[in-house]
């Protein structure tokens, strides 16, 4: 639609508000809110704002910034009242010069998309977030229980998450997600809801889309919606697995070569070898937080050891089996990422870690296939060459320190700006007290 177009739209759904929103570097979405009167200005010229507050943005010498409205990216956002209806544009920030902000993570990935459209390719990704219903325990407490009782994909004709999962996923339909299904997952309170695969910056939208939708609608049914990576002991995580595709733009898969063993073409191996090289420093961008290393350890099904297999979910990067007809279904599942990452910064890295696989043709490892990672001694997994994804964000952050391929696709300003926030979260963490140290040593010590 162009603006006469959008604005009419507008118009025919009451909007009566309209949130201009982008995140900080740590992913967190951040909101500008305007009048519906105010948007044919907008559209045309922007809006200016403040950005000296915003995690990751300008100092407060430098900043005034500008809001540029994506008009692709509207939609209504269905839990708002009738009265103080509100719709959403995702925006791209411009500094006060008319240049693109180097710190804005959108335009980040943006722009190591740009290398890939220069290229005639396409990036699509189709995420799998997962997250947890909590209902309160208490009405000031911070350990919430589970909201229900269910298992990996049960049902229950008259399950109350069953019916929160269905008005989730209704809402998401309305705001334009090309949702493919939602079910219960493995541990207690637990769900997936899986959305069509889509090129890159689309599809990082979305998982934005998602987050903030499941949580809208969790609230207003008494419950928390949580995308944390390991909320509960002893139970699985949530990660959110990306399959990952390269395609031209008329249409063809470009991981697959009908002649080789799995049908992965010298690109497509190329991929999968660039994203193992990078796995380390890699993790600390697509599972960035101090919790998201209580889900990466063995047991949980979540991955830990670098690696790739057609079949073998312990692996790293699973090519999900090959079925004949279906040459355009070939991709490649990363396994780490959790929901807690920022979606833009995280596919830039995996992206730019592919590159440097395919540009440089880097050697691609045997498969894991027919091994179970897991149940290798680490002298076993010494003598493969199994290497382990970093044990602890600090780690991770020390080996992105190394990484000149994923620092410079992130840019001097978003590097800087991420890992000076992941290093005070790191900090900040070593101070705090934790339940099981009082149980651990209080009595003992």
């Amino acid at each position: 639609m162009n603006n006469q177009e959008l604005i009419k739209q507008v118009k025919e759904d009451q909007v009566k508000f309209v949130s201009l929103q982008f995140t900080d570097v740590t992913g967190t979405v951040k909101s500008v809110d305007i009048p519906v009167k105010r948007l044919p200005l907008a559209l045309e010229e922007g809006v200016w704002f403040d950005g000296s507050s915003v995690e990751g943005f300008a100092r407060i010498q430098e900043s005034d910034m500008r809001l540029v409205l994506d008009p692709a990216t509207y939609a209504v956002l269905p839990w708002t009242p009738e009265e103080y209806r509100r719709a959403r544009f995702f925006c791209d920030i411009f500094t006060p010069e008319g240049t693109p902000f180097e710190g804005d993570p959108r335009g980040t990935l943006k722009t190591v998309l740009e290398e890939v459209d220069r290229r005639g390719w396409i990036f699509n990704v189709g995420p799998e977030p997962e997250f947890f219903l909590f209902r309160h325990n208490g009405s000031e407490s911070i350990h919430p229980v589970p909201h229900d009782v269910g298992g990996y994909f049960d049902f229950s004709a008259n399950d109350e998450a069953v019916r929160v999962r269905t008005e989730l996923m209704d809402a998401l339909l309305g705001m334009g997600l090309d949702v493919e299904m939602g079910h219960h997952e493995v541990a207690l309170g637990q769900h997936e809801i899986d959305f069509q695969y889509a090129e890159a910056l689309r599809t990082a939208d979305n998982v934005l889309t998602l987050k903030y939708t499941v949580k809208a609608i969790a609230a207003q049914h008494g419950l928390i919606a949580s995308f944390m990576p390991k909320p509960i002991f002893g139970i699985n995580g949530s990660g959110m697995h990306c399959h990952q595709s390269l395609f031209t733009k008329d249409g063809k898969n470009l991981f697959n070569d009908p002649t080789h063993e799995y049908h992965l073409s010298q690109i497509g191996l190329g991929f999968i070898a660039g994203q193992l090289k990078h796995a380390g420093a890699m993790s600390a961008v697509v599972a960035p937080t101090v919790n998201s290393y209580k889900r990466l350890v063995p047991g949980y099904e979540a991955p830990v050891y670098v690696g790739w297999a057609q079949i073998n979910r312990s692996a790293l990067i699973r090519i999900p089996q090959y079925n004949e007809g279906r040459e355009k279904s070939i991709r490649a599942e990363l396994r780490c990422p959790d929901p807690s990452a920022n979606p833009y910064l995280a596919f830039t890295v995996m992206i730019a870690a592919a590159l440097d696989g395919i540009d440089n043709q880097l050697p691609c490892p045997k498969p894991l296939n027919n091994v179970n990672v897991y149940h290798l001694t680490p002298e076993e997994r010494a003598k493969m060459k199994i290497p382990e994804l970093p044990g602890s964000l600090a780690e991770a952050l020390r080996e992105l320190e190394k990484d000149k391929i994923l620092q410079a696709a992130l840019g001097p300003t978003t590097y800087s700006a991420f890992t000076r926030a992941k290093w005070s979260e790191v900090e900040e963490s070593r101070l705090k007290v934790t339940d099981w140290e009082i149980e651990r040593y209080l009595e003992v010590a």
